[in-house]
């Protein structure tokens, strides 16, 4: 379970086996019990959603906005993209 970065808590990361055929790029976004999952093409889209509040949600996708080269690369290095 590759981790991006981690920020108040949040740990945002993606799965090293996401799938056969592998899913489209996204991150899934943890904090305790919390787990959410953002698809990042063709725009920031939230996809599931395990006990994060709206204001939470909104910081989150922020987060990723503001990241996206970061993810982006970390997920292309990773699967050899």
């Amino acid at each position: 379970m590759p981790k991006v970065f981690e920020r108040d808590g949040y740990k945002f990361f993606f799965f090293a086996n996401e799938g056969n055929p592998r899913e489209p790029i996204h991150i899934h976004v943890r904090r305790g019990e919390k787990l959410a999952k953002f698809w990042l093409k063709p725009s920031v889209m939230l996809d599931a959603n395990y006990g994060f509040n709206s204001k939470e949600l909104n910081w989150i996708e922020g987060e990723i906005e503001k990241n996206l080269i970061l993810i982006e690369g970390k997920w292309n290095d990773f699967f050899g993209i």
